[in-house]
């Protein structure tokens, strides 16, 4: 390794959130809240998970601890500028002392930005990431979160990171802050039985993309030194101890993701997701995701008319681990001229080992991994065509892509536009 002192980057940060993790954990969230001097808390959460009395269950052991819970649960799935607003308009003017989410990546989201609009009040899309927002930094730290999620697929109990569909421009983007972070996540795998399949298989999906496209990411040291301390942002590039993250991740998807769907009730699959969920998420926090993650952003956004098996909604939806997985297999078979030994690492992790060392070899390798994994995943997409685009679709989803170019900057190949068509294209159908 080769470090160039005073022209590239030579630091690292890692600043995980604080995780309680087990069988029975939330049955802790009282005890830590009021650990913490909460008194009054907001409880974030969906209908769904009301209805099916798992956020009942947290709030009974919040009270039970002396903490005063109000519940807002008008939560969309796959969050919009508009849903996230509405929250924050509610919460305003309430008086709490934190936030405790209970539900997946959406809910999680959700409670970031109500924190950070009700502490520090402003247009949405001045948070926003550049080029679609302002990208302006939170001013100061937040009010304390609790997380709880109930799917292991985003980690967005272990990140900085809220993702949302600005829906006036059908893109989807994100909030980016070192101050969104959770105080604490508190990790229950049991939560996680109740994920029908394709809500399974979609969330492992997100856990596998997390954790490959950290691992391949252009390493920190590969990036120009920065000003000062202030300016280094939360996805910094790969390091030796995300590496470590990203691989074990991506072994413990494989071996368990394939249960888990088939047998929501395969408690040791589902412990070893949403370890996998919690690693990838450390990983990917920190080096950051690149090509897969910004075409999944389109993906999502301009969507017509697709409903996905097992989602309770009544609008279009392609859910984010699908939509990122869908370009996953071919944007890997191309990168793999660039990162050979990488690829070919996340290949045989998969249980797929390349003929040779050869870079076309490594590439079709984890190509063959990818999709036969997905192909056992029987609800998931077989290709974009499935979730209803086709080859006129591709300039726009190109344009959306480029537009991320806060993820497209940890690609360890130049981004292109040809590249990306070439990537839409393979992933037509597969």
């Amino acid at each position: 390794m080769v470090f160039y002192t005073y022209v590239n980057e030579g630091v690292f940060t890692l600043a995980s959130v604080t995780l309680k993790f087990g069988i029975g954990a939330s049955n802790e969230v009282g005890f830590e809240a009021s650990k913490l001097g909460l008194r009054r808390v907001l409880l974030i959460t969906d209908r769904n998970l009301m209805e099916m009395g798992v956020a009942k269950k947290v709030i009974d052991n919040l009270e039970g601890e002396g903490v005063e819970v109000e519940v807002y649960d008008d939560i969309e799935v796959e969050p919009t500028d508009v849903s996230m607003v509405k929250a924050a308009e509610w919460a305003r003017g309430r008086v709490f002392d934190g936030i405790v989410a209970v539900g997946g990546g959406s809910v999680i989201d959700h409670a970031k930005v109500v924190n950070l609009l009700t502490m520090y009040p402003a247009n949405i899309m001045e948070y926003v990431n550049r080029p679609i927002g302002l990208g302006k930094p939170v001013p100061g730290p937040l009010k304390p979160l609790i997380a709880v999620p109930t799917t292991a697929g985003s980690g967005s109990e272990n990140t900085g990171v809220a993702v949302l569909d600005i829906k006036g421009e059908r893109v989807k983007t994100g909030i980016s802050h070192h101050y969104l972070k959770p105080t604490l996540g508190i990790v229950d795998p049991l939560l996680t039985v109740t994920m029908p399949p394709t809500v399974t298989a979609s969330t492992g999906l997100d856990v596998l993309t997390h954790a490959a496209e950290a691992y391949t990411t252009k390493p920190y040291y590969a990036r120009p030194r920065y000003q000062s301390p202030a300016e280094r942002p939360v996805y910094q590039g790969a390091n030796p101890i995300t590496d470590v993250f990203s691989e074990k991740a991506i072994e413990l998807v494989g071996k368990y993701l394939r249960r888990a769907y088939y047998n929501g009730y395969d408690m040791e699959a589902r412990y070893y997701m949403m370890l996998a969920c919690e690693l990838a998420s450390a990983s990917f926090g920190h080096a950051g995701v690149h090509i897969p993650h910004a075409n999944a952003y389109p993906i999502a956004g301009m969507v017509k008319d697709y409903i996905p098996p097992d989602y309770k909604v009544d609008r279009a939806l392609v859910p984010h681990g699908i939509s990122v997985a869908l370009t996953a297999p071919a944007t890997f078979k191309k990168i793999a001229s660039v990162v050979p030994e990488r690829v070919a690492k996340i290949a045989e992790l998969l249980g797929v080992t390349p003929e040779s060392k050869h870079p076309r070899k490594v590439g079709e390798a984890a190509y063959e991994a990818f999709v036969s994994l997905m192909e056992d995943l029987k609800t998931v997409p077989r290709g974009l065509k499935d979730v209803g685009y086709r080859e006129s679709d591709i300039p726009a989803l190109v344009e959306g892509s480029l537009k991320q170019q806060r993820l497209l900057v940890h690609s360890p190949v130049p981004v292109t536009r040809k590249l990306l068509e070439e990537i839409f294209l393979e992933s037509m159908v597969f």
